[in-house]
């Protein structure tokens, strides 16, 4: 008997993990679905898109999207020890102030900027020392990259050039503008929450893990949650708690087992043969991602990440931990303002490579790659099962671009990108331009690559809505409504996608859902700068 089990090592999981074992008389399971976190790709910062598709990877795909030509995207999420902290792009960001402030607004009180910085801080192990807006000591490492490519300094200047404001601290007092990403990395390698969060308590006696365990089913006695069924090594198992089951398996992953577990539409799932526990039909509704569309370029020299596995290079990494393979890939950005009011609803992520089928597709030339992204945008999906198999993954309907105005946003994103790489801080490096080329010039000409060629930028939340209103699928508290016992901590309760990345601010809903098991919430709020 635990009196915790949380299913799914991931960025909020590990976190989790930590924080409720920290009492020795509390005992927790952690069970993951995927293996340790031992391949070394996990390790090389610009080796992440290795991971894709391989055993680390769930590799999820959508359903044909009908406003891009029908195409079903590929949705790389991390199936290990960190889950997607273990294969994404390190980038270290918390979003603007406004996002949460948002949520406050739309009744979720408590989880205003002021009330949720400190939790962002508490994480945090900030490289340049602590400030209003970071944090030290924390168990995850916030550094500054490296060794930055010159082509990402370069696109920094050419923003300035084209009138963005330069930004040395995206999570600082102001999101917009442009600069260099901060990372998680530690001294050239990549901290994930399994490395920051759970490698140093995994000593704990009353902390138990379990790799390559694949939760099927919570199990209810009446209407409360007292455990876990769960396949490992081809056995199914049961796993008791006397407290909580926790779900952190993520925005495609919790929703799944809520409805496989009969939480969820009942007509859905008696559909499938599923029996109901409780009719919760926004369970997988309100799936929110970021979409991007990738505008590339020649480059006239070389020193692009196409050299980055050169003899020299791995050298280089082996033995200072820098150069090159430090590189996350999308070193540079920028957060721009295209609508006349709000937060940035475009966000820039700038490679010093050809980057091309979310890296599955080796350059053979040098270029460099700028990343328009859509941050704010209106289109909404869901996730639904396919079938009743907890093996079988689940329906991915993420309805992009069924907004035109997402649509106009991404248009406006690459005619910006052209007038950065017009200016003269790209003099010596521009070539031509690649993709879409110099001949796609018109809003339709645009629109029709846009939706020929745009990607996820891997951020899917909110199919467990956290809400006030009863028809939220999970309470202030993260609790699940209609049952006791359950509580879900991850990605998937955001209400509205954030503006930015995606990793840090599920590390913080973690950390506050631990505090608020615990019983110990950060009562005061941060005075933070207007």
């Amino acid at each position: 008997m635990f009196d915790y089990i949380i299913v799914g090592a991931g960025s909020a999981g590990c976190v989790l993990a930590n924080r409720l074992s920290e009492n020795p008389d509390v005992r927790v399971l952690l069970l993951e679905a995927g293996p340790r976190d031992k391949r070394p790709e996990i390790r090389i910062p610009a080796a992440f898109c290795r991971l894709f598709k391989t055993s680390v990877d769930w590799a999820y795909e959508t359903e044909p999207q009908s406003e891009l030509k029908n195409r079903c995207l590929f949705w790389p999420r991390g199936k290990v020890l960190g889950g997607s902290s273990s294969i994404n792009a390190m980038i270290y960001i918390r979003g603007h102030r406004a996002d949460y402030d948002g949520w406050a607004a739309d009744g979720c009180t408590g989880w205003g900027y002021a009330d949720v910085l400190p939790y962002f801080k508490k994480s945090e192990d900030y490289a340049h020392g602590a400030s209003t807006f970071h944090g030290v000591g924390g168990p995850m490492r916030v550094e500054n990259q490296r060794t930055p490519n010159p082509l990402s300094e370069v696109f920094v200047e050419a923003s300035v050039q084209a009138g963005l404001p330069h930004n040395d601290d995206f999570n600082g007092a102001e999101q917009e503008g442009a600069g260099l990403y901060q990372v998680n990395q530690r001294g050239g390698r990549r901290e994930s929450a399994a490395t920051a969060f759970l490698r140093p308590v995994r000593s704990r006696s009353n902390l138990v893990m379990e790799i390559g365990a694949m939760a099927t089913q919570v199990l209810f006695e009446g209407m409360r949650a007292s455990g876990i069924a769960y396949v490992q090594d081809g056995q199914t198992k049961r796993a008791n708690a006397s407290e909580e089951v926790i779900l952190s398996g993520g925005a495609i992953n919790s929703p799944q087992l809520l409805m496989l577990s009969g939480v969820g539409p009942a007509a859905h799932l008696q559909a499938h043969g599923i029996d109901v526990v409780a009719n919760r039909r926004e369970v997988g509704e309100n799936l929110q991602d970021h979409l991007v569309v990738g505008i590339r370029y020649r480059s006239k020299r070389p020193g692009t990440l196409l050299s980055a596995e050169s003899p020299m290079n791995i050298a280089r990494y082996l033995l200072t931990r820098r150069g090159m393979l430090t590189s996350n890939v999308a070193e540079a950005g920028a957060f721009v303002r295209t609508r006349s009011s709000g937060p940035a609803d475009l966000q820039f992520h700038v490679a010093p490579v050809l980057f091309m089928n979310h890296g599955l597709e080796p350059p053979t030339k040098h270029g460099f790659t700028l990343g328009p992204t859509l941050v704010r945008p209106d289109s909404q999906g869901a996730i639904r099962l396919h079938s009743a198999d907890p093996f079988a993954p689940p329906a991915i309907e993420p309805n992009y671009l069924t907004e035109p105005a997402d649509v106009k946003t991404l248009v406006a994103g690459l005619r910006l990108a052209r007038e950065i790489v017009s200016r003269s801080a790209y003099d010596s490096y521009r070539g031509e331009e690649l993709t879409p080329g110099p001949n796609v010039r018109t809003d339709a000409e645009l629109e029709d690559y846009i939706r020929e060629t745009s990607e996820t930028l891997y951020h899917p939340v909110g199919t467990c809505r956290m809400g006030a209103d009863e028809d939220a699928v999970v309470d202030l508290e993260l609790r699940v409504r209609g049952v006791d016992g359950l509580r879900v901590a991850d990605a998937s309760v955001m209400p509205k996608v954030i503006n930015g990345n995606t990793n840090a601010p599920t590390m913080m809903i973690a950390e506050k859902a631990a505090a608020l098991i615990k019983g110990s919430a950060l009562s005061q709020r941060e005075t933070v700068a207007a």
